[in-house]
């Protein structure tokens, strides 16, 4: 049975906790307003730059390699995006549990798979099982920036166009809301132009549409544009569900501690009041045998 001191003791400290946790879920959701105002702003943006590429394709007068499947791909990038911190519910275990099936399941149909991680969650956790990245990435929610972006598009280009890789690929957190994330695995390379974000016959320009400049002089620069567009908007997707699941985590651990606050204030009472209890019989019993 603890003492009342170390009942005090242990309610302090629950107490402790609980301001930390309430600081880091007010924290979490001023950051998550921001990212979730980006994420808005650039989703319309990130379809409409593929439509663009789409309808260009499909006049047959434009094609690119970016844009050119290669049949039976054999080597594979894979880019695992994760949080540097904790403190984030399942956020990263859900991403790295997935990667890891990801890499089983398909295991058989590459003939070589490398990772990319983004994070260092990621990095640590593949650290302990042996997995050796061909490049990490860190501080992506305090420096995510489409320069960024950019950055990491152009090194993912440079494995792709370089013949290393037949196909990139990229797992993230989709932000869906404040309490609920999505594990994706994206194609970013070879860019699937088969199809576009509405119906054809009301998107596709015609073969005889005049257009200026050029559709050839054109898809170079929007293809690379859109892919380190879509970078980004993975990566804000990412950081946008990471304040979610932050906030969301620290809202419950918030709620337990105050739960565990009551309860041992209750087990506090209970035992301060046998204590006094028991100190007013022994006072009792020594009047009466004083007495006797």
């Amino acid at each position: 049975m603890p003492s009342l001191k170390d009942i005090r003791a242990r309610i302090d400290s629950t107490k402790n906790t609980q301001q930390i946790t309430s600081a880091l879920k007010l924290v979490s959701a001023s950051k998550l307003k921001r990212a979730q105002n980006n994420i808005v702003n650039l989703r319309p943006y990130a379809r409409g730059l593929k439509q663009l590429i789409y309808d260009l394709a499909a006049t047959e007068r434009a094609t690119h390699r970016l844009l050119a499947p290669r049949p039976n791909p054999k080597n594979l990038l894979l880019v695992v995006v994760t949080s540097d911190r904790g403190l984030c519910g399942a956020f990263n275990s859900n991403i790295n549990k997935f990667a890891v099936n990801y890499l089983k399941e398909q295991k058989a149909n590459y003939d070589k798979i490398d990772l990319i991680f983004v994070g260092k969650k990621a990095r640590d956790f593949f650290a302990r099982r042996g997995a050796q990245p061909k490049q990490t990435i860190t501080d992506l929610a305090r420096d995510i920036s489409y320069s960024m972006a950019a950055d990491i598009a152009e090194t993912v280009l440079g494995y792709y166009l370089s013949g290393d890789y037949d196909e990139v690929r990229l797992v993230y957190n989709e932000f869906k809301s404040a309490i609920s994330q999505v594990v994706c695995c994206e194609k970013l390379v070879p860019i699937d132009a088969s199809k576009g974000t509405g119906p054809v016959e009301e998107t596709r320009f015609s073969k005889d549409m005049i257009i200026e400049p050029p559709p050839a002089e054109m898809i170079d620069q929007l293809v690379k544009k859109y892919f380190a567009v879509e970078v980004y908007r993975c990566l804000s997707e990412s950081v946008a569900a990471e304040h979610g699941a932050r906030m969301s985590a620290m809202e419950n651990a918030t709620k337990n501690a105050g739960e565990m606050i009551k309860s041992m204030t209750l087990t506090y009472n209970k035992l301060r009041q046998a204590s006094i209890t028991s100190e007013l019989i022994e006072i009792t019993t020594g009047a009466e045998a004083l007495k006797g």
